[in-house]
């Protein structure tokens, strides 16, 4: 596990935190895009979470908490601005229908302006028991993010240690160690200044399957709950739009 930075170094944090990694989630729950340089806006990393899978019976948006097998296939982002959902055998799903006919359930693939408003997602009532019963939450207006509040996450390679950091699908993967002091700053990122507003509380996707060889596994979540108080990566708001690209330094406005 992580650690914060020593004392007084706190505002030299970009000595500590470099871009390694840059993700773009296009649709919720699928798996995303690794950029080497990202455009942040208002709404977090342009073209993070604009679409998302709707369970046409229930109404609920569809994420990886209830359907695990979402996280094997990808979103690719188009070049006008739509997204290709490829399912795991590495077929393009042509519609909805084909989606449905994966998913076992009736869905439909929705974008940010075809869904208007706060969403309703599902989240289990005891995160650490997947037997628990669910309860609905209402998600962010804007990109489809569970938490209104933020809109970019980040974390580092000190906090997740020995765990992938795929399992937590953060935009931004700092090399070092000290994300956690950020809460309540502002950093700027590259040409971008961010908000660092809260410690992202985790839930049972962290324990789920994905491509590369990531395993099932339930002791994550349970050791982040043990050791962590149940968060791990930061979430933050953008307060200057920009530029970041890997390799840019984190650094501490105030």
């Amino acid at each position: 596990m992580g650690r914060d930075l020593e004392p007084g170094l706190d505002r030299g944090v970009s000595r500590a935190l470099t871009v390694v990694e840059l993700w773009r989630y296009p649709v919720k729950s699928l798996q995303g895009e690794r950029l080497d340089a990202a455009r942040l806006g208002a709404e977090g990393v342009q073209g993070d979470r604009q679409w998302a899978l709707f369970d046409l019976d229930t109404g609920f948006g569809l994420t990886a908490r209830r359907v695990p097998d979402l996280l094997f296939a990808a979103a690719r982002t188009r070049p006008d601005g739509g997204v290709e959902v490829v399912l795991p055998d590495g077929t393009v799903a042509a519609d909805d229908a084909a989606l449905s006919a994966w998913t076992g359930r009736r869905v439909a693939l929705r974008s940010v302006a075809d869904a208007p408003g706060a969403r309703r997602y599902e989240n289990l009532d005891d995160a650490t028991d997947e037997a628990g019963p669910w309860h609905p939450f209402d998600g962010a207006a804007g990109a489809f993010h569970d938490d209104p509040g933020t809109r970019v996450s980040l974390v580092s390679t000190g906090t997740t240690g020995g765990w992938h950091p795929r399992r937590f699908r953060s935009n931004v993967l700092l090399d070092g160690v000290g994300e956690d002091v950020l809460v309540g700053r502002r950093i700027g990122l590259g040409d971008a200044v961010l908000a660092v507003v809260t410690h992202i509380p985790r839930c049972v996707m962290v324990t789920r399957p994905q491509p590369g060889a990531v395993g099932r596994d339930t002791s994550v979540l349970k050791t982040i709950h043990r050791e962590r108080g149940g968060t791990l990566a930061v979430g933050a708001l953008v307060e200057r739009p920009g530029t970041v690209r890997r390799g840019d330094e984190a650094t501490v406005l105030d």
